[in-house]
């Protein structure tokens, strides 16, 4: 096996998980025994993030995901946030 050092001998030795899953961010970040994701923070209410990263703030804000209800904002709110009211008619112009 080798000398009973930190290389390459002993990688054969290790066979415990120390993360697993994290259920807010998905990634294998949550330290099982510190019970904290090192990636997002959780348990803790707030996102982890950091200024030093700024890489890593770019790969998690705000537009890189799916955005389900932000996306519409910007449309409901050029219209007023109107709900369940016919749109009023636009003027036709016969520019054929």
């Amino acid at each position: 096996m080798g000398k009973a050092g930190k290389g390459t001998g002993s990688f054969g030795k290790r066979r415990n998980k120390t993360h697993t899953l994290c259920r807010r961010c998905g990634r294998r970040s949550f330290h099982i025994q510190k019970s904290t994701c090192s990636s997002c923070g959780y348990p803790a209410a707030r996102i982890r993030k950091y200024n030093w990263s700024a890489k890593a703030i770019r790969r998690k804000t705000t537009g890189t995901g799916r955005m389900r209800h932000l996306r519409d904002m910007p449309r409901r709110a050029k219209n007023g946030f109107r709900e369940g009211v016919l749109a009023k008619p636009r003027p036709q112009n016969a520019a054929a």
